[in-house]
Order: structure tokens, then C-alpha cells, then sequence
């Protein structure tokens, strides 16, 4: 299949119509109609700094159902402990900068470029990205972001300074989604640590079905609150 390059305008093809790696297209700009169209049709960022901006749809897709999470002892008596102190949308861009500076593993360098920290902040500032955040004191010491549309998160990156204090996060936004009937996180691409966690693979076009139902509900547009 041939692969896009995109218009000026904030147009994709069909995510169906990626090549079997999951790219969709390429160029483009990062602009808040443009993110916004990409996720609403199953599409996402995903480059590094020498490259241009590359568009992906993979096959299988990674999600997580909210009431799936697999909290396992040892989390529970930590959560159960309150060993971390949890904010949400209190400190969006050092959560971003935090996962841009992570290590991972198999990974030369970031993708989370300056361009899209800039990107994502000006979502996090219409109330359409946000943070979930673990605390010690008044340190930060682990987290994860992501975009909210309709009754869908799509998962972008996180960090943790502290043993599981992303998987409390990640615990955390899985309440908060349940309790809004969240239809699921999307965590993009398969890796064992999410796996862990509940998340399962399922075809990009049962994916593609679950987000269009999702994407009709409203929008838990604003600043989120912490509340469960």
C-alpha cells in the first residue's frame, strides 16, 4: 500500500489502509485540529528528531478496558498504604518532561520532541490532555499523560523515580476512566510491562469499531480532579 503524505489540511486515509508495520502516512504538522483528527480516527505520532512527522495505526492495537486491571498484592498494599499521594493535571509539563528524559529500553534517544511537548501543552491547555501523577512530599516521582476524547484515553508515555509509582498512576487513571464508563486506554503498542497490567491486543479493526462509538460520547473537556 502506498504511503500518504499528508495535505495541508487536517486529513487522514483510513487507518485500515496502513502498511503492515502500522504506518499511515507521513508530514503534516502537529497542530491541535491535526492531533485531534489523528486520534479520533485511530492514528498517532510516533518519530524522532531527524525524521519527519510519521503517522501509526498498528495491527494488533494495545488497549486497556478500564475494569481489567490487574492489581496484583503487592500494588494493592501499596496503593492500600497511600505510599504515594496523587494529583491529577498539576504538573502536566514536568510529568511530559520527565517522560522525554526516561530511558527505555531498546530506545536510542526520545521521541517526545520539543516539537510535540509544545504539541501536547497546548492540548493540556484546551482541557483535552492530562496527567496522572504520584507524589512524595512535594516531589514528583512518577506519572503518565495522555489526550481524552469522548469516552476514549489514549495513552501517551510514563516515568516513575520510584518502584511502581507509574503502575499507581496508571491504577489510578483506570479508576477514573471506569467511573466515567470510559469504553478503554488505548496504550498503543504491544510491550510486556502493559501486558502486565491487564492490557490486551486486539485487531486494529475491532479497534477501529470501539473508538467510533467512543469518540460520539462527551468529552470530560477541563482540568481534571482527583476524586476517587
Amino acid at each position: 500500500m502506498p504511503i500518504y503524505q499528508l495535505p495541508n489540511e487536517p486529513l487522514f486515509p483510513h487507518a485500515s489502509e496502513a502498511e503492515a508495520d502500522g504506518l499511515v502516512a507521513i508530514g503534516g504538522d502537529l497542530s491541535e485540529k491535526r492531533l485531534i483528527a489523528a486520534y479520533a480516527s485511530g492514528i498517532f505520532p510516533w518519530y524522532s528528531d531527524n525524521d519527519p512527522i510519521l503517522w501509526w495505526s498498528p495491527d494488533p492495537r494495545l488497549v486497556l478496558y478500564p475494569d481489567r486491571f490487574k492489581l496484583s498484592k503487592s500494588l494493592k498494599q501499596k496503593i492500600n498504604r497511600k505510599t504515594f499521594n496523587i494529583r491529577v493535571d498539576f504538573a502536566f509539563e514536568e510529568v511530559v518532561e520527565n517522560c522525554a528524559k526516561t530511558k527505555r529500553t531498546a530506545q536510542d534517544g526520545t521521541w517526545i520532541t520539543e516539537e510535540m511537548k509544545e504539541a501536547y501543552i497546548k492540548l493540556f491547555n484546551r482541557g483535552l490532555a492530562h496527567s496522572i501523577e504520584t507524589w512524595e512530599g512535594n516531589k514528583l516521582v512518577g506519572g503518565l499523560y495522555g489526550i481524552s476524547l469522548g469516552a476514549a484515553f489514549f495513552g501517551e508515555s510514563m516515568f516513575h523515580k520510584r518502584a511502581d509509582a507509574s503502575k499507581v498512576a496508571f491504577y489510578y487513571l483506570a479508576e477514573m476512566c471506569k467511573k466515567w464508563n470510559f469504553a478503554f486506554i488505548d496504550c498503543q503498542v504491544t510491550n510486556p510491562h502493559l501486558l502486565s497490567l491487564g492490557a490486551e491486543e486486539i485487531m486494529r479493526d475491532e479497534f477501529l469499531d470501539t473508538l467510533a462509538d467512543a469518540i460520539e460520547e462527551p468529552t470530560h473537556q477541563g482540568k481534571w480532579e482527583f476524586n476517587i
